[in-house]
């Protein structure tokens, strides 16, 4: 018995310590037709959050149990970082670990999370290992005391201070519920030994269902050592039952965020008005102005200023840009270049270095060159644009004919006069120019002056 069987894996001795994930519950409360840990917090599903901080503790695998809407859990990852064990039908905590022990055999230890915890950090997750190695304890069980226990299992500990029951809520006896000590429903766990104890569970509850907390009870009146671990983690640990933890749940994770941004050197004018993903990076010496929303896998560079108001997905922002009152989604804008007000860049909007994009203007699936400008008003979609090209107010590339996609091209230091609508497929050849208000059709050579306008009449009024 203990905590510590060793295993020999590449010549180096090592404990074999896995994470189980129980997800999967419904989460009634929620109200929704997803399961509950696919919900979003801060830019990630709740499951996502937890699996992150268990890769972050260095364990060998984890293991999520799903069940209801497991396929939505699954495709979270698809790409196979993770093991799954199926709860068809959910008969409660100990049920979910029992389907998971198939996939944890021959492990040493495992860590047992809740996927909807979406607060819990790394640290936490080493601390329970470390304390439960240290103990050479049969299971350790993280507590903390909070002012308002109700809806928690409570510790119930003897009179010397060692483990002796844990009791949900609704199972509690009246002096049982004065206990403020929680259960955080996270633990860690010997494998064989509670293997050796999971088909005695019982449903001899309110709830009808196999309780974890059982496991617990049965191996402490074996003589086996329960072991407590009291830390003062109430955010770790906060569980997410409806629309309103949610929200405080994001409001707790979009703080630690920009926290953890400002001491790495970005500046944060109001970060009660600033929204910052989890996965977004963002450079030293960075200002973000109020309002803003940088959202999904955004990266942006050093000394940019961002804001206000500006809306940022899943994109790559170079040096020193400036981004104002502008949406920018999956677009790539390169070093020094200077976006808005009010200005939207679509999927595949790429920016070389020192491109200008102006007040109302709308770039979809398409390449600036390094110098280029479209101060106002413009519509530049489907388009390959060269360097040092200035493209006039109210230009419109003329890129969808009903039922297809065109492209136009304009090369390198072409001038495109303004109200130019420039009828795709089209190439404008390097240094050309196109008269204010023409409508272009045809291909333009280089060097060349392009005009189509109807003659001007003069009529006397009457």
């Amino acid at each position: 018995m203990g905590a510590c069987r060793w295993s020999m894996k590449r010549g180096i001795w090592k404990v074999t310590t896995s994470v189980v994930i129980l997800a999967a519950g419904k989460g009634v409360r929620m109200r929704s037709q997803l399961p509950k840990v696919v919900h979003r917090v801060a830019g990630k599903a709740m499951i996502e959050h937890v699996n992150d901080a268990a890769r972050a503790a260095a364990l060998d695998k984890v293991v999520i149990v799903v069940g209801h809407g497991r396929g939505l859990v699954e495709e979270l990852f698809s790409h196979g970082e993770v093991d799954f064990a199926v709860q068809e039908d959910q008969l409660g905590t100990g049920h979910a670990l029992m389907q998971a022990m198939a996939k944890v055999q021959g492990d040493d230890t495992i860590i047992v999370l809740a996927g909807d915890t979406p607060l819990l950090q790394p640290a936490t997750v080493r601390a329970l290992l470390n304390h439960h190695q240290q103990s050479q304890a049969v299971v350790t069980v993280i507590s903390t005391e909070i002012d308002d226990p109700y809806g928690y299992g409570r510790i119930i500990r003897n009179q010397d201070g060692s483990f002796r029951d844990i009791v949900e809520e609704k199972d509690a006896r009246e002096e049982e519920r004065q206990v403020i000590e929680i259960n955080s429903g996270m633990y860690a766990m010997q494998v064989e030994e509670v293997s050796s104890v999971l088909d005695k569970l019982g449903t001899d509850n309110q709830q009808g269902e196999y309780y974890v907390t059982e496991a617990l009870r049965i191996l402490n009146d074996q003589g086996q050592k329960i072991e407590i671990l009291q830390m003062d983690v109430q955010e770790d640990i906060y569980g997410i039952n409806d629309r309103v933890q949610l929200a405080q749940a994001e409001a707790i994770l979009r703080r630690r965020k920009n926290v953890a941004l400002m001491e790495n050197g970005v500046t944060i004018m109001d970060p009660n008005s600033t929204f910052i993903d989890c996965n977004v990076e963002i450079s030293p010496d960075t200002i973000i102005h109020p309002g803003s929303i940088i959202e999904g896998r955004t990266s942006i560079g050093a000394d940019c200023q961002i804001g206000p108001a500006a809306h940022i997905t899943s994109s790559i922002i170079g040096q020193r840009v400036i981004i104002e009152h502008s949406r920018l989604k999956e677009a790539e804008v390169g070093d020094d270049c200077t976006i808005g007000p009010y200005a939207y860049l679509r999927p595949g909007a790429v920016l070389h270095a020192k491109v200008k994009v102006g007040d109302f203007v709308e770039i979809k699936k398409s390449t600036l060159g390094e110098g280029s400008k479209a101060p106002h008003l413009s519509y530049i979609g489907d388009s390959q644009i060269g360097k040092g090209v200035n493209i006039g107010a109210g230009t419109i590339t003329c890129n969808y004919d009903g039922q297809n996609k065109w492209e136009t091209i304009l090369e390198d230091g072409v001038f495109i006069g303004s109200n130019t609508n420039l009828v795709a497929p089209i190439k404008v050849g390097a240094n050309s120019i196109t008269g204010a208000g023409s409508t272009i059709t045809r291909d333009v050579p280089a060097d060349t002056l392009a005009v189509e306008r109807a003659q001007q009449k003069n009529l006397k009024k009457r």
